[in-house]
């Protein structure tokens, strides 16, 4: 894939946006890209951890879709949801999705990293919604996962005028889960992957997705999804060997 960079691992997938010359812009192939790389998951799922480029001096996550390809693009292109229906996907792949953002994530890049079950930050990310300035508005997400994960004042803040949120106000609002030096960024992802890894994989996907079922399906899922669960080996395997340790610790 010429726009990402893979690596594999039998429990993750870790893939880095890959156009350094244009800050990782979203242009379609990458788009493409990454829906192969959802096909992929969906088929076998696994932790995804998304990063940009990291260099010495500086690093970007995504700089935001391709301007001049949006330059291009009209009704009936806004209409295909291309970045939306993405990052929408990327939302729901079965097992979590953890964005590791060094520098900036602006735009389609930081819709990107909105879409992501977990985001850590480097001391250098820099999050926000430039895209009134452009005569357009963030339409791939922000409008309302923007809105849940940061609340309704500081969403209308970032969206209607452009403010941008550093690592540390990131954090304050609890727009990322913790913040790192970039040299040690990557190694705080992998320790959130492995400590998801440490779960029963079926209890995460299905956390997953009662989580993200809407409020009036609740408790029925709740109990549905509880219900295939008691039902597995895993639960009695892990029960049984917490209650040996138990046991054998008293």
């Amino acid at each position: 894939m010429s726009t990402l960079r893979i690596r594999e691992q039998a429990d993750r997938l870790h893939v880095e946006l890959h156009r350094p010359d244009v800050r990782n812009a979203i242009d379609d192939e990458m788009v493409a890209d990454l829906h192969a790389v959802c096909d992929a998951l969906e088929r076998t799922p696994r932790v995804l951890i998304l990063t940009g480029t990291t260099e010495p001096e500086r690093g970007v996550f995504a700089g935001g879709a391709d301007i001049r390809r949006l330059l291009e693009r009209g009704r009936d292109q806004a209409l295909d949801g291309i970045n939306s229906g993405l990052f929408a996907r990327i939302a729901r792949l079965p097992m979590p999705v953890i964005a590791a953002v060094d520098g900036p994530a602006i735009g389609g890049g930081s819709e990107l990293a909105y879409a992501a079950d977990i985001r850590l930050a480097s001391t250098r990310a820099v999050f926000g919604n430039p895209e009134t300035g452009l005569g357009i508005m963030a339409a791939a997400g922000a409008t309302w996962r923007l809105l849940e994960l940061v609340g309704e004042p500081l969403a209308k803040q970032i969206l209607f005028t452009g403010r941008r949120l550093s690592a540390e106000e990131a954090l304050d609002y609890g727009l990322v889960a913790s913040v790192h030096e970039p040299d040690d960024l990557a190694a705080a992802a992998d320790a959130v992957a492995d400590r998801i890894s440490e779960q029963d994989p079926l209890a995460v996907r299905l956390t997953k997705r009662v989580l993200s079922a809407p409020r009036s399906a609740h408790p029925l899922v709740d109990d549905l999804a509880q219900a295939i669960l008691f039902e597995s080996d895993a639960k009695a395997q892990r029960m049984s060997r917490f209650l040996t340790r138990s046991k054998e610790s008293a």
